[in-house]
């Protein structure tokens, strides 16, 4: 039996949580660039009168043209930060010296940074 099984299974469902919240973060950020693309599309091929042609670029606007894009990337740097948290508290709990928990400063700047962008990207879609 693994010393710590408890521990070390606890420490694997945390990782596997943070992975699934990774990838759906990364498959939300898909799911914008599709949209964006659609979005596109319809622009570039509407006949329809100049008002509409601008009201469908203004959807498409810098924060919803790079909207997609961010989360992607946000995703997956949520799934290389949880990979490295993961090593290290695993490390941690190997050793047989006592350690502090240390600080949540890692998932605090993450979390404030996705509070954030998704205060943002509402404003933009109530105020646009």
């Amino acid at each position: 039996m693994i010393r710590g099984y408890s521990d070390h299974a606890a420490n694997e469902r945390t990782f596997l949580a943070w992975v699934r919240t990774g990838i759906a973060v990364i498959a939300f950020g898909f799911v914008i660039e599709k949209f964006n693309l659609f979005v596109f599309t319809i622009a570039g091929s509407t006949s329809a009168e100049v008002a509409h042609r601008l009201q469908f670029e203004r959807l498409s606007g810098p924060l919803g043209r790079y909207g997609g894009l961010a989360l992607i990337i946000g995703g997956l740097a949520l799934i290389v930060a949880a990979t490295a948290r993961f090593v290290r508290t695993g490390r941690l709990l190997d050793d047989p010296e006592m350690h502090s928990a240390g600080s949540v400063r890692a998932e605090l700047i993450l979390s404030v940074m996705l509070v954030l962008f998704v205060a943002g990207l509402s404003a933009y879609l109530v105020v646009g």
